[in-house]
């Protein structure tokens, strides 16, 4: 087993625990370590520092936010101006620091300062008000309103975690919330310390697992019998959601270095290992979620008493609800408010491909951040272009360039000549040389790993038209240029007119500030939705390509067992990445509005979500075009916003019964029974619209529940942008309130226009729009899916 080391970092934000306003967190900096003291003494001889100008021993210990005793000798605490000036004046004191959080422009994991929740104080006389380029930095003060998550509990069913990450340390976090009932369950490698008071709670779920596999074989299975993670995937998106501020995180080679931290830092963690590494298989290949043992875990779950239920797991088609154990499991967790968010699934962009799909369940997808990790390509005839690249490796000089097909070992099919699978490719034809390599089967890493073993000095690995334009960033072993298929017809041509060609592979760095951003990814599953079309998804979509975040010390970061490079970080793609985002502004909006439904959660999240990208233009699809609600559903995600909807369409338990009377998911409650004239599925109180089929006049019943910040008299107009040759009308189109919490109901009245219509579309073929409600404050958007029948 692998073990990272645990390096206790700056933390430059401060954390709000019970503070006066004359209070604020200092760095106080000694310099180097002399070596002479435990850490135990280290964080003795900081704490007396705090002593001397602290009224008591209890003040000073609750004051002390970090104690850095690795490398960086100093502490960081919660100090008044005067105690901070004291401080300075020893002579030991190197430098007294004030912490501010726009003293740094943090490059980050990024995905969090993208949607706003790095910026905290700033100057508002250095904005414009309602300025459009401030859209993703708004609500400044929305972490400390929400205490960063503190007292609300997320429960991750994964892979498991790596507690000895940094990102799971517990240091200046409070007791565990009283509300707590879970346990910590011991296993190979996993004791009872592994849990903490930011993992409060860790269980794992292998029967169905060794039921269909046999008894659990550490050496098959290259896992552990434990809530441990053994391959990363876990880690990460538990990270993702609620992992602790990490200066100085990075992928191997530096790569996305700055901050990393989860979306709520003070929630509280909660593993619920489900998924288990495939038997005599490499981790790459992905691990194996039996559905008994996720519906064991989220049933533990609800017993638990988490607030947030984080499932970076789907089907791999989709099922009816009735067949669905995240489904089923999510209702019985609605029940009792809790809010869980899915995946949509990396099946796109394939229509109809999306998971996860009942009502109930926050469905995410995945879309771009604005960074991109950017190397360079140059042939000897002098083309140039710039590739997505995370490889630190460097070569030196230009060396011959070969395509695999024309150097791949005699007996491999002809499909997969040009793939370097193991063992595919000649040393003698290799050696000293770039290969250019085409995705297909075998792992993009698995390839450079063919290329190395070939003697192979970098590899070109080129995108077949299947993949697209889109390229994730992996750790590679060789130096790699990630190429669109567009530029591999250029390589091939080159290859074939020129006698000698050669290629040089520049090694890739971080660029921050890539636009346009964000965009939807080619991965990201799509609607519709076909479990029921009347139910829009996904819902939103959130950061999910290349997402650093912890790691499993026990795996490499490319999950290739021959791969014995260890990482703290690592960067990863899919819709288990943008999960975990929604989850972590779920726990803070949770912590804002602890009265809220899951359903009003959802409904703000969804209705402020952005359509436009940080060029002010449209959200782009991966073909160039606008993106459609079935691909990013109501847009981008931004939580800041979402604090304040002014509106909310709510929907109770028995809401989601009556519900599924209607698409036959029935009997579930013994005190509900369906009515004799069950409603429509499109009548059920959701922040989106989708009727297919249409072939006439359909009326839409909606209810907005008022929940204004404040703004308890408040009147909104309704407008819309119809779906093409249809006519979308409200009545009433204007809705006054007189306090919060008032309920408002309308109806929507959906017309074909067969004059237009029949004219523009096909048979089936859905056409796209939004209604909305705007008061003075808010915009309460939602989309619109029809088709015709």
């Amino acid at each position: 087993m692998k073990l990272t080391s645990l390096v206790p970092l700056l933390f430059l934000v401060p954390f709000l625990a019970s503070c006066s306003e004359q209070k604020q967190v200092y760095i106080v900096y000694f310099g180097e370590h002399k070596g002479d003291k435990a850490l135990h003494e280290i964080e003795e001889h900081h704490h007396s520092y705090l002593q001397s100008v602290k009224e008591s021993e209890e003040e000073a210990k609750s004051s002390l936010l970090y104690s850095y005793k690795h490398s960086i000798n100093g502490f960081a605490a919660e100090l008044t101006p005067d105690e901070a000036s004291k401080l300075e004046k020893l002579e030991e004191v190197i430098s007294v620091i004030e912490s501010h959080p726009r003293k740094y422009e943090t490059h980050t994991t990024r995905s969090w300062e993208f949607v706003g929740l790095e910026e905290e104080e700033t100057d508002d006389a250095q904005r414009q008000k309602n300025d459009v380029d401030d859209r993703f930095r708004v609500g400044r003060k929305f972490l400390k309103k929400a205490k960063h998550g503190d007292g609300i509990i997320v429960g991750v069913l994964d892979s498991g975690v790596w507690p000895e990450s940094k990102s799971f340390s517990d240091k200046g976090m409070g007791p565990v919330p009283e509300s707590w009932k879970g346990i910590c369950q011991t296993g190979i490698a996993f004791n009872s310390s592994h849990c903490n008071r930011k993992i409060i709670g860790a269980r794992y779920y292998v029967k169905g697992y060794e039921k269909y596999y046999g008894a659990f074989n550490v050496t098959a299975n290259r896992d552990f019998l434990s809530p441990r993670d053994p391959d990363g995937h876990g880690s990460h998106t538990a990270s993702t959601a609620v992992g602790r501020r990490v200066i100085g995180a990075s992928a191997l080679g530096g790569f996305a270095m700055g901050s990393a931290s989860g979306g709520a830092p003070l929630a509280r963690l909660a593993v619920y290992k489900a998924c288990w590494a495939k038997p005599n298989q490499e981790k790459v290949d992905g691990n194996v979620c039996l559905q008994e043992d996720m519906l064991a875990a989220i049933d533990d779950a609800i017993a638990d008493g988490v607030h947030v239920i984080s499932v970076s797991i789907g089907t791999t088609e989709p099922l009816p609800y009735s067949q669905d154990g995240i489904a089923i499991g999510a209702l019985h967790a609605i029940k009792r408010n809790i809010v869980v968010a899915a995946s949509a699934g990396n099946s796109g962009p394939k229509p109809g491909t999306l998971s996860n799909p009942a009502p109930w369940i926050i469905t995410v997808g995945a879309s771009t951040l604005d960074r991109a990790f950017v190397g360079g390509l140059v042939l000897g005839n002098g083309y140039t272009v710039k590739t997505e690249s995370i490889t630190a490796f460097k070569m030196d000089k230009f060396a011959p360039l070969v395509y695999a097909a024309d150097v791949a070992v005699p007996g491999i099919e002809l499909n997969n000549t040009s793939q370097c699978l193991p063992n595919s490719l000649k040393p003698e034809l290799v050696n000293g040389k770039v290969v250019l390599c085409l995705r297909g089967a075998g792992s993009r890493i698995g390839k450079g790993m063919e290329v190395k073993r070939a003697g192979g000095v970098g590899m070109i690995l080129g995108n077949s038209l299947a993949n697209g334009n889109e390229i994730p960033s992996d750790s590679h072993v060789v130096a790699t240029a990630a190429v669109t298929p567009t530029v591999v017809e250029k390589i091939l041509d080159y290859i074939k007119t020129d006698k000698n060609p050669i290629a040089f592979i520049k090694a890739g760095t971080t660029v921050y500030k890539n636009q346009p951003a964000p965009l939807m990814t080619g991965f990201s599953s799509r609607g519709p939705n076909l479990v029921d079309p009347n139910i829009l998804k996904p819902d939103i979509t959130a950061p999910g390509l290349n997402i650093l975040a912890a790691w499993s010390g026990a795996d490499s970061p490319s999950k290739i067992w021959v791969d014995q490079r260890v990482a703290e970080y690592n960067i990863y793609t899919g819709t288990s990445m943008s999960c975990p985002h929604v989850s972590g502004a779920i726990a803070l909006l949770k912590a804002i509005h602890p009265k809220w439904s899951s359903a009003a959660i959802r409904s703000a999240l969804m209705t402020t979500a952005w359509m436009t990208n940080d060029e002010k233009k449209p959200i782009q699809d991966t073909n160039g075009l606008p993106a459609n609600p079935f691909a990013l559903g109501s847009g981008h995600f931004r939580p800041t916003k979402a604090a304040d909807p002014g509106l909310v369409y709510d929907a109770s338990y028995r809401a989601y019964l009556l519900y599924g009377c209607s698409v036959g998911f029935t009997n579930i409650d013994p005190t509900f029974k369906c009515p004799s004239k069950v409603p429509p599925g499109y009548n059920l109180n959701y922040p989106s619209i989708s009727i297919p089929n249409l072939n006439r006049t359909v009326t839409v019943k909606r209810t907005v529940t008022n929940v204004g910040n404040g703004n308890s008299t408040s009147t909104y107009i309704f407008s819309a942008r119809s779906p093409l040759g249809v006519s979308v009308k409200a009545k009433p189109s204007v809705l006054s309130f007189n306090r919060i919490g008032q309920k408002k109901r309308f109806k929507i009245m959906i017309t074909v226009r067969k004059d237009k219509m029949m004219n523009v579309t096909e048979k089936g073929q859905y056409q796209f729009g939004w209604f909305s409600w705007t008061d003075k404050y808010h915009v309460v958007r939602s989309p619109i899916a029809i088709s015709l029948a």
